[in-house]
């Protein structure tokens, strides 16, 4: 019985493994960034919290609306169409470039907000100037998401993770540089590490195009645009599907930027504490991520042969291979709570010591709670992958809204500001919202996948 979904975990893993690098890519710049801010001091660390804060809501909108590509390249290539490929990657550049801009400019418009979030003032003051840069590095990281997603739609898997991995030098390198002001170079603090992160996004842009564009399957897809011939409706087919997967990306992560906020009312050190375990639940999300695209493409490929029973099996095989996952994470939340605080902030540091060591007690608390959620936030957003595979993204959209902001919310915020539970009540919330979206998601698969074998 078990045979028939464990035989795919091979080919699952191969597909989703050079995703999971890649997204994990992208959030070791920001734990990049936090370890050696952190060195920095608390405040400091808070600073590129809050300022990050902003540009997760706007990056998940912008990565959530790319991810309408694959499911159309992917269906494309299931049925050998590759002008149909190709219209997808144009058309969703385009898209994702006037998104970039848009979400560019929202944000520089929202920054007067941090004024009035009672937040610390010595964290605003230096949020400001670090979220400024961070913000313009948005357009070109959603203009290489419409590169990534197009070549994992083709499942080719492995070029978006070598443009992160070389990104992610060049962000360290820079950070180490400019944050401290090694080597000659100026000592910019927070400000540095958001010119590293803008450096690396372009250069992560600039390489993907060039690998894509010297190797001859993909050389036609990604040269001679004719951007003057756009379709109407091609552009209405991708925002159709950009706009709530877009709205599903962001109602999770606003729900952790609330998080944050709520955080800093608490106190510089809660929200210090709140970044450091988010930071590394970021990352083991990835893996949820990275399989959930795999979930997408394989979905996507059996939608094109119209193989419904066989999509049923192979998506089911990624969330059995998932849940046996994200046990092994939780498990080692669980023994790792009061290490991995001490990975971002010195214990034995004698000026900021109590602060530290407050920050890093909090922290463990919240990775204990984070433990507990591991298993359906991994779930959840692979049970998403799949349903974005079948094209159903409406009824999952006000899913993720129930669940997030009708369930999940109103716990983090009543908790956190008006019970003894403070940071671990507002992770409460979290995984309760977490909970309910990966049970009401695999409910909606289960309806879908049967009513399409039944017909």
């Amino acid at each position: 019985m078990l045979r028939q979904y464990t035989r795919e975990f091979r080919f699952n893993a191969r597909l989703a493994a050079p995703v999971i690098l890649g997204m994990l890519g992208h959030t070791f710049v920001a734990f990049a960034d936090n370890i050696m801010v952190g060195q920095l001091g608390t405040a400091e660390l808070a600073a590129v919290s809050l300022g990050n804060s902003f540009v997760f809501i706007a990056m998940s909108i912008g990565i959530g609306f790319s991810t309408a590509i694959t499911p159309l390249v992917a269906e494309a290539d299931g049925a050998a169409d590759k002008g149909a490929g190709k219209n997808a990657l144009k058309h969703g550049l385009v898209l994702c470039t006037l998104l970039g801009l848009v979400l560019f400019g929202l944000i520089i418009l929202a920054k007067p907000l941090m004024l009035y979030m009672d937040q610390p003032e010595e964290v605003v003051q230096l949020a400001i100037p670090y979220l400024d840069i961070v913000a313009f590095s948005l357009i070109p990281l959603i203009m290489f998401q419409a590169f990534k997603q197009f070549s994992e739609g083709l499942s080719q898997t492995k070029y978006p993770m070598f443009a992160t991995i070389l990104a992610n030098v060049v962000n360290i390198v820079l950070n180490y540089l400019l944050i401290f002001g090694a080597l000659g170079f100026p000592r910019l603090g927070v400000v540095g590490a958001a010119i590293g992160t803008l450096v690396a996004r372009i250069i992560m842009l600039v390489f993907l195009w060039l690998l894509l564009k010297n190797r001859k399957k993909f050389h036609d897809y990604v040269t001679g645009f004719n951007f003057r011939n756009l379709e109407a409706s091609y552009l209405k087919k991708i925002m159709s599907l950009g706009f709530p997967s877009a709205l599903q990306m962001l109602f999770e992560v606003a729900i952790f930027t609330a998080a944050t906020w709520i955080s800093g009312v608490l106190g510089k050190n809660p929200q210090a504490a709140n970044q450091i375990a988010l930071n590394l639940s970021s990352m083991t999300f990835m893996f949820g991520m990275g399989l959930g695209v795999a979930a997408m493409i394989r979905v996507g490929n059996q939608k094109g042969l119209n193989n419904f029973i066989e999509l049923r099996r192979i998506a089911q095989s990624i969330f059995f291979m998932t849940f046996l996952l994200e046990i092994v994470f939780a498990t080692l939340f669980l023994i790792g709570r009061y290490w991995f605080p001490t990975l971002y902030l010195d214990e034995h540091d004698l000026i900021n010591q109590a602060d530290n060591l407050e920050v890093i007690g909090i922290a463990a608390q919240l990775l204990l709670v984070s433990a507990f959620f591991q298993i359906s936030d991994g779930l959840q957003v692979v049970i998403l992958g799949a349903l974005k595979g079948l094209q159903d993204v409406k009824i999952p959209t006000i899913i993720t809204f129930i669940a997030y902001w009708v369930i999940g919310f109103p716990l983090s915020f009543y908790l956190g500001l008006y019970t003894d539970l403070e940071s671990v009540g507002i992770w409460i919330g979290l995984l309760s919202g977490l909970t309910a979206s990966a049970i009401m998601l695999y409910i909606r698969f289960n309806y879908m996948t049967n009513r399409l074998i039944t017909n």
